[in-house]
């Protein structure tokens, strides 16, 4: 039976980013091993395509101990040369490094705040904020609120968390709808959303 849907473009590109575009972009990310999942693959996603990240998840979520932070964060010097030899990973030594220092502050994070989830989710007081794009090209890079998240998870010792990423995490997180209007997705994602709220 042909595709009646109509999706983001970007959806559409290959068979993988449709499957994530249907099923896990915008939905609303509570559990907080998704969250550190999250801000793991957009780190390393800076100056790449989500599309290059995507089809290396599996491998990162192999390399980086299933996306477990207090594993992470035990990570040694041995651990990091091993994965720059990982060839189904970004082999970057900075944004490596950059994971355990995350996962270290991530963990601090949590035993502030009890959970990153009550913690991250205070950047859009607590509900998702539903945005009515008609074009990809109405669609920030960042806003106010992701410049202002860059300034909290920097403060507290978080690396490549720029607006630009913390922008494109909140996307992902279902922290903000930004399935553009004509998208099957974009009122599925809003009940979602209002179910939270």
């Amino acid at each position: 039976m042909p595709e009646t849907r109509t999706r983001c473009y970007w959806g559409t590109i290959s068979p993988l980013m449709e499957r994530y575009h249907d099923e896990e972009w915008g939905v609303p990310v509570h559990d907080d091993r998704r969250h550190f999942e999250y801000l793991v693959l957009d780190a390393f996603q800076a100056g790449l395509s989500w599309a290059t990240i995507l089809n290396k998840r599996e491998h990162f979520r192999r390399a980086f101990a299933g996306f477990d932070p207090v594993r992470v964060a035990r990570f040694t010097q041995r651990t990091l040369e091993r994965l720059l030899q990982d060839p189904g990973i970004v082999r970057n030594r900075a944004k490596i490094a950059a994971t355990v220092t995350n996962a270290r502050a991530f963990l601090d994070v949590q035993a502030a705040h009890g959970s990153f989830d009550a913690f991250i989710w205070q950047f859009v007081s607590g509900a998702p904020r539903q945005n009515r794009r008609r074009r990809l090209k109405q669609i920030p890079p960042m806003t106010p609120q992701s410049d202002r998240m860059s300034r909290e998870l920097k403060a507290r010792g978080f690396r490549f968390v720029g607006s630009t990423i913390c922008y494109a995490y909140m996307q992902a997180a279902g922290m903000v709808n930004d399935h553009t209007v004509s998208c099957f997705r974009h009122d599925e994602i809003r009940t979602l959303g209002a179910g939270r709220a």
